[in-house]
């Protein structure tokens, strides 16, 4: 697996009862997933020779994130190494006007968009789609927020055009909330799809997320999953395709963004689901038949913990363990930085409303926002 942050160290875990050897190249030995990996290569990934040396004696390749130059894995599929997603189908992960321009070929509801040249190309797109605001983004890079902005007027219009890459204008959206749908497809053909979730962000990061996405109709639940089904086939996905979306205030659905790796909006499914996402990513990199999607509990609550001051991690889980008994916390073994995704907490029942404020209080408490 190239990259060794959280997602990696999950994917790991969901490996070891399958007794499955798992070899990562990481950034630093400090990296989230080197701290529970035994076979760990430091490394560049944005170096080819550096990528050929780590892929050699692996069966398979696959990734925590979106971030290998395409070329490179274009190369190490022309070695004989299988790159699970492809860089054919990583490329619409990679690149948001390629993205755009393909969901646009296969008739896929998006916001309208267009690549923008210049701030004054801005005020053009503004016009076409009915004025200010609009979105910018940059094609490639962007993640939790970063690389995109909410600009107001022509003179907001400037910033993204500083960085020298190309920039994608999207429409203001008018959305009731954000939703994700979940898929895992096998390089075979077979694929599954997870109950579509709410996903509530704060400053741009995902901060909790519902599943299943409260009082959505079945009609656009289905929707929402036949769509994600329907990339993953176009675009030849192999592995976790997490289909973020927007539900319109008119009762549509958008994409928004496409991520081809293990995603926060899943990460519910540790808990939650009779087959975790991450242990769905490693049958189906491997080509393995995938396992049951469907949820343990009628609802399942991920929180994002996010670093803050609270300076003593063992008082607080004597707490938050003694407080809610059902409570599974997933910690990434990182360094707390302030508003830096540190962990998750997961908590399931029947009641929505105490699933929730069982969630937040643990994720806040786990901070330090909240000290009983």
């Amino acid at each position: 697996m190239v990259g060794g942050g959280q997602l990696a160290r999950m994917t790991h875990e969901a490996g070891i009862p399958l007794g499955i050897r798992f070899k990562l190249l990481s950034d630093t030995p400090q990296d989230s997933a080197a701290q529970v990996v035994s076979d760990v290569v430091i490394g560049d990934y944005r170096d080819l020779e550096t990528l050929r040396a780590f892929a050699r004696g692996c069966d398979v390749i696959t990734f925590d994130h979106e971030h290998v130059p395409t070329e490179h894995l274009r190369a190490l599929e022309a070695d004989g190494i299988p790159v699970r997603p492809g860089p054919d189908a990583l490329v619409h992960a990679q690149d948001k006007g390629v993205m755009r321009a393909k969901l646009d070929e296969i008739g896929a509801p998006s916001p309208r968009h267009r690549i923008v040249s210049d701030p004054d190309d801005v005020v053009a797109f503004a016009d076409e789609v009915g004025g200010f605001p609009v979105i910018l983004k940059t094609v490639r890079g962007g993640y939790d927020g970063k690389g995109v902005w909410f600009v107001r007027t022509p003179q907001d219009a400037e910033a993204p055009f500083k960085a020298g890459v190309p920039v994608l204008a999207e429409e203001k959206v008018d959305f009731v909330r954000e939703l994700a749908a979940n898929i895992v497809r096998s390089p075979h053909g077979q694929a599954v799809a997870y109950p579509v979730v709410e996903s509530r962000q704060v400053d741009g990061v995902c901060d909790t997320v519902i599943a299943p996405a409260p009082d959505l109709s079945e009609e656009l639940a289905g929707e929402a999953q036949a769509l994600a089904l329907r990339i993953a086939q176009e675009l030849g996905v192999t592995g976790h395709l997490a289909v973020e979306l927007f539900e319109t205030t008119d009762g549509r659905i958008l994409v928004n963004e496409l991520a081809m790796r293990p995603h926060n909006s899943g990460h519910w499914t540790q808990d939650g689901a009779v087959t975790s996402q991450f242990a769905n990513h490693v049958r189906a990199v491997l080509d393995l038949p995938l396992g049951d999607p469907r949820p343990r509990a009628k609802w399942t609550v991920m929180a994002n913990v996010l670093g803050g001051d609270y300076p003593d991690m063992y008082a607080a889980y004597l707490h938050c363990m003694a407080h809610d008994p059902q409570l599974k916390i997933h910690m990434y073994g990182k360094d707390v930085k302030h508003g830096r995704k540190v962990g998750h907490v997961n908590t399931y029942g029947d009641d929505l409303g105490d699933v929730l404020e069982r969630a937040r209080h643990a994720a806040d408490y786990l901070r330090g926002t909240v000290t009983q």
